[in-house]
C-alpha cells in the first residue's frame, strides 16, 4: 500500500515506521516545515515534502497527523486525491472530511497510547480504534491497522471523545502528578527515583485491579491529622488546592 503522512510529529513518526516495516510504502512526509519531513522521510525512504502542490495525487491512504485545531482548516486547502483520508485524533469526529467529496473515502486511525519521538515502542502493543464513512472504506483500514497492532477495534466517533478524556485523565493528568510531585521532592533535594518503585507498583495494580479497589493514602480513610500536616507543607496555593479537591474526590469515591 502506498502511504503519505501528513505531518511529522510524534505519532506519524511511530506509525509510518511501523507501517514501513509492516511493508507498506511510505512514499511521501510533509511536514510545512521542510527540514522536520525530511528527518522523518530519511527513516521511511520517503519524499519529504513542504508544498501541497507537490502532493503526490495517487496514494491509497492519506494519514493526517496534525494538531487537532489545525486540521479542520488543513482539510480544505488539501488538493483532490484518489485515496483514502484518515486522521489519527482521538477527539476529532470523522465527519470532519465529509464536505470532501473528491475523496476515496474517509476514517479515523487512533492510536491509544503516548507516544514520544525519542522513546522506542512496540507498536504492536498499542491499541488501534478505527472507524469508516462506508463498510468498505472500514475493511480497508481494519485491514492496514491488522499488520501493526495486535489490538485493532472498531469505534465510533462519539465513542472516541470519551475514550480520549479518560486517556487525558489516566495518561496526562497522571503525568502532571509526577511532576508536581518531582518539584515536591526538589525542594529537599531528594531524587525522583526514590518515587519510581511506587509509580511501578500503582500502574501494575492497575492493569489487573480496578482502580478504585486499588486505591490507598490518607484520603480514602479521610486522615485529617495527615491530610492537614501535608497541607502545611504545601506553598504554592494552586497545589495545596489541587491537593484538597483530589484527597475530597478521593473520599467521596471510597462510599
Amino acid at each position: 500500500m502506498n502511504i503519505v503522512f501528513i505531518g511529522s510529529g510524534n505519532v506519524a513518526t511511530h506509525m509510518a515506521m511501523a507501517l514501513k516495516n509492516a511493508g507498506s510504502n511510505i512514499i511521501q512526509i510533509y511536514s510545512r516545515t521542510y527540514l522536520h519531513a525530511q528527518v522523518l522521510a530519511s527513516k521511511v525512504n520517503a519524499e519529504p515534502v513542504s508544498n501541497l502542490n507537490n502532493l503526490n495525487r495517487e496514494a491509497d491512504l492519506y494519514i493526517f497527523s496534525l494538531n487537532d485545531d489545525i486540521l479542520p482548516s488543513f482539510i480544505k486547502m488539501m488538493p483532490n486525491t484518489t485515496g483514502i483520508w484518515a486522521h489519527t485524533a482521538g477527539s476529532v469526529p470523522m465527519s470532519l472530511f465529509e464536505e470532501r467529496l473528491d475523496i476515496g473515502g474517509y476514517g479515523v486511525i487512533y492510536p491509544l497510547q503516548t507516544l514520544s519521538k525519542e522513546r522506542d515502542l512496540d507498536f504492536s502493543k498499542i491499541s488501534l480504534f478505527i472507524e469508516g464513512e462506508i463498510s468498505e472504506t472500514e475493511n480497508k483500514l481494519l485491514s492496514v491497522a491488522k499488520t501493526i497492532s495486535d489490538d485493532v477495534k472498531l469505534l465510533d466517533s462519539e465513542s472516541r471523545k470519551y475514550l480520549h478524556l479518560a486517556a487525558v485523565f489516566a495518561n496526562n493528568f497522571a503525568n502532571h502528578m509526577f511532576t508536581l510531585a518531582n518539584e515536591v521532592l526538589s525542594e529537599r533535594g531528594v531524587a525522583f527515583d526514590a518515587l519510581r518503585p511506587l509509580i511501578a507498583e500503582t500502574a501494575a495494580k492497575v492493569l489487573e485491579m480496578e482502580p478504585k479497589k486499588a486505591q490507598t493514602g490518607p484520603a480514602i480513610r479521610l486522615d485529617e491529622k495527615v491530610i492537614n500536616k501535608h497541607l502545611e507543607l504545601i506553598k504554592d496555593d494552586k497545589i495545596k488546592e489541587i491537593y484538597t479537591i483530589l484527597s475530597e474526590s478521593i473520599n467521596r469515591y471510597s462510599t
